[in-house]
C-alpha cells in the first residue's frame, strides 16, 4: 500500500489534504477506502481522511473477532503494537470506521492500529457508534460525495497507555463536507465515559479549536 497522499488524492476535498508542517514523524499512508496521516510521537493517526457516497458504502458484515494489526509500514519506534492496549482500560477506537468500508479488503485495513486511538470504552461503543452511524445515515441521503475527516486531539495532560506510550486523546472530531451543498459541520466530543451527544460546531469554530484549515479555501 502506498506511503504518499499523492497516490490517493481522492480521499481530500478538491483532491487537496489538510496542510501539516512536514516532519519526520509525520507519515501519509493511503489504504483502498481512507487515507491516514500517522503521527509518530503520538503513535496515533493525526487524522483519516474519507469519500464517502451512497453507492458505495458499507454493507461488509463485521465479524466479531480480534484483526487488529500494527501496520508494517510504520517505523517499529513510531507505532503502537497489539499489546500497548491489553489492560489499558481503552478500547481501539477507528478513526475511518469499519461499518464505513464496501469490501472486504477495505475492512481488513481499517483494523490497522494506525487508524486507532486509545478511546473510551463507553464513549466508543455508545455516542461515538451513533455519530458514525448517523453519518452513514447522511451519506444515505446525500445527493453526491460527502468527504469525512476524523481527527484526534491531545492536550499537556494526555495519558500514555503501553510500552511504546501511546497517547490517548483529549478529544475527537468528525467533521463532514457535502460536497453537493458544500455544507461543513463537525461532531466534537471529549474521550470520555461520561460523553454524550451534543450539537455540531460549525466549520470555522473547528478550525479556531484545532489551529488547521481542514478544507481547501473557497470549499464552504
Amino acid at each position: 500500500m502506498p506511503t504518499s497522499f499523492t497516490s490517493c488524492p481522492e480521499f481530500f476535498v478538491q483532491r487537496q489534504a489538510p496542510k501539516f508542517a512536514r516532519g519526520t514523524r509525520l507519515r501519509e499512508l493511503c489504504y483502498d477506502s481512507f487515507a491516514v496521516l500517522h503521527n509518530g510521537d503520538t503513535k496515533t493517526p493525526v487524522y483519516a481522511a474519507q469519500r464517502l457516497n451512497r453507492r458505495a458504502l458499507g454493507g461488509i458484515r463485521r465479524q466479531k473477532s480480534n484483526r487488529f494489526f500494527a501496520d508494517a509500514r510504520l517505523p517499529p519506534a513510531e507505532r503502537a503494537e497489539l499489546d500497548d492496549y491489553k489492560k489499558s482500560g481503552f478500547s481501539r477506537g477507528h478513526l475511518a470506521p469499519s461499518g464505513d468500508m464496501a469490501t472486504e479488503s477495505a475492512l481488513a485495513q481499517s483494523f490497522s492500529l494506525a487508524n486507532t486511538v486509545p478511546q473510551s470504552i463507553r464513549h466508543n461503543s455508545a455516542t461515538w457508534s451513533k455519530i458514525e452511524r448517523d453519518t452513514r445515515k447522511y451519506v444515505q441521503r446525500a445527493q453526491g460525495d460527502v468527504y469525512v475527516i476524523t481527527g484526534a486531539v491531545f492536550d499537556r495532560y494526555s495519558l500514555r497507555i503501553g510500552g511504546n506510550a501511546v497517547r490517548v486523546p483529549s478529544h475527537l472530531f468528525k467533521l463532514v463536507y457535502d460536497a453537493s451543498t458544500r455544507q461543513a459541520w463537525a461532531h466534537w466530543q471529549a474521550n470520555s465515559d461520561d460523553e454524550g451527544m451534543s450539537k455540531p460546531i460549525s466549520y470555522q469554530e473547528l478550525v479556531e479549536r484545532t489551529g488547521v484549515q481542514w478544507l481547501p479555501p473557497g470549499a464552504t
